[in-house]
């Protein structure tokens, strides 16, 4: 970078501008201002008398009575301390109120159990009084018909039973004739009326059905 020979003398180039040029506040317009003012001591006041209140004013106000210690006193008892007015009777009505709600609730309890035993409780009695009646049909009438044989009877009749099937062939080959109704004669009359189709007796009973079937195929009595 170039420097001047002489100080005083401009360098040679385009001259360089301020940004930012400073200059100092003017603080003597204030002081002008306060010259204006006149001096403290020049300036007067003068004193205005306040009217005062009528005359009537004073007649027409009345003086409320002061409150005495002791009735401050007592109306602090009336109240307790930590309680609003009215508050227990609103709890003792809302306590009334649940207490009838709750009882009303066990009465409605109560009768739907007493309607429900009540309902139950004829049952039995139906039952024991329907019962007896086709146990008593049942032993007056056998459903296989009149003198029917089955396993554990005994007669010249179950003796007549086992001769007739041993005339089948294949049934109750080499059974015995002792009039004794027993396992080995049930199975060979269940034998019987299951080759020749009879359904209308249970099996291993000797009842009228297979009487009339076996009767016909070995003659009549």
């Amino acid at each position: 970078m170039p420097t001047p020979s002489d100080r005083g003398a401009p360098p040679d180039g385009q001259p360089i501008e301020p940004i930012r040029v400073l200059r100092p506040r003017r603080t003597d317009a204030l002081a002008e201002l306060l010259k204006d003012l006149p001096p403290r001591g020049a300036v007067g006041y003068e004193s205005i008398a306040l009217p005062g209140p009528p005359s009537e004013a004073e007649d027409a106000t009345q003086e409320l009575p002061p409150v005495r210690d002791h009735d401050r006193t007592r109306r602090s008892r009336d109240i307790p301390r930590g309680r609003v007015p009215g508050l227990r009777r609103t709890a003792i009505a809302a306590a009334v109120i649940a207490a009838a709600v709750i009882g009303f609730g066990c009465a409605l309890l109560l009768a739907g159990r007493g309607e429900s035993t009540a309902e139950a409780a004829p049952q039995p009695t139906a039952t024991a009084s329907a019962t007896p009646t086709p146990t008593s049909t049942a032993g007056a009438t056998d459903p296989d018909g009149p003198g029917t044989l089955r396993e554990g009877d005994n007669g010249p009749e179950v003796t007549d039973l086992q001769q007739r099937l041993l005339r089948i062939p294949n049934v109750y080959d080499n059974g015995s004739t002792d009039g004794t109704y027993d396992s080995t004669l049930t199975a060979a009359v269940a034998r019987f009326q299951l080759w020749y189709g009879i359904r209308g007796d249970e099996d291993g009973v000797y009842g009228d059905d297979t009487r009339r079937d076996l009767e016909s195929r070995t003659g009549g009595g």
